[in-house]
């Protein structure tokens, strides 16, 4: 008999290095906010098996540990050229199409931008896809004006990268 059904994919188990992030978070919510009940503290739920999380885990660990740390926003603009009519028997209809324009930074442009003991990093994430042409270009320009440029795959690579700076 032939069995016709997905394979199920395997349940995401948190790292430990994701875990220790959780209470990190916690510990910064209880300094922050020492008049706060504590249990009405709700921390975020970090992970990082998406692009998301994982830069997300990335920016919070830098900021939690007296660093700096931003996302920069590299996605174009989308501008809506459609149109709704009306026709002679009365039915609306939309007409038209939109388009994105190119970002106006950098092409290749790193996902997180950071300052780690006075260092600047650019951090790029990536999951499964390989580094552009352009990322690569952009890699070397930083390298070259004595930054860092990482790229990361998951949160213990982070930090193994930024153990490597203290």
């Amino acid at each position: 008999m032939l069995n016709l059904q997905k394979p199920r994919k395997a349940n995401y188990k948190k790292s430990d290095s994701v875990k220790e992030l959780q209470q990190l978070a916690l510990t910064h919510s209880r300094t922050r906010y020492p008049e706060f009940p504590e249990a009405a503290r709700s921390t975020r739920n970090y992970s990082d098996k998406t692009a998301n999380g994982l830069t997300k885990c990335i920016i919070d660990f830098l900021n939690f540990s007296s660093h700096q740390a931003e996302r920069i926003n590299c996605t174009g603009r989308y501008v809506d050229n459609t149109e709704v009519v009306t026709d002679c028997l009365d039915r609306k209809m939309i007409i038209g199409s939109g388009t994105w324009l190119p970002t106006s930074g950098q092409k290749g442009t790193a996902d997180i931008s950071a300052t780690i003991w006075g260092r600047s990093v650019k951090i790029k994430i990536k999951m499964k896809d390989k580094q552009s042409p352009d990322q690569a270009k952009y890699q070397d320009q930083i390298q070259r004006a004595g930054g860092k440029y990482w790229l990361v795959r998951s949160f213990d690579e982070f930090l193994r990268l930024y153990n490597t700076m203290i």
